[in-house]
């Protein structure tokens, strides 16, 4: 099972990142990402990330094989994969290719194509 802790649920992904997640680890379960605000201090992160190691392991429980897909906050991020792959939990992140575009007005238009899955090591 792979657990999306990230800001984009399932539903938002391209059927491309979907059908991969599906193929590499069979069902995907979303986890909101905490909303982890910019006065936050050491401690307030490592609270959260201890709520959210919880979390992740009730959900491992349940299932045989679990993988963290974690995208976000960098702090919270960090800590949080640290603590899971010392229990042996893997983490990925998804890699895409960042399409650029100039309208006529001089904006830029971004679109995000993913390309595959990375394992934190």
């Amino acid at each position: 099972m792979l657990i999306n802790l990230t800001n984009h649920p399932v539903s938002q992904w391209s059927d491309k990142q979907r059908n991969e997640a599906l193929r590499m680890f069979g069902e995907i379960t979303d986890i909101p990402f905490p909303r982890i605000f910019p006065e936050a201090g050491t401690g307030e992160i490592v609270y959260v990330v201890d709520e959210y190691v919880e979390k992740i392991l009730k959900l491992g429980m349940q299932n045989t094989s679990i993988t963290v897909h974690i995208m976000g906050e960098h702090t919270f991020c960090y800590n949080l994969i640290r603590k899971l792959l010392a229990k042996g939990i893997p983490c990925v992140a998804s890699t895409s290719q960042r399409m650029v575009e100039e309208t006529a007005s001089h904006e830029k238009m971004v679109r995000f194509d993913f390309v595959r899955f990375r394992e934190y090591v």
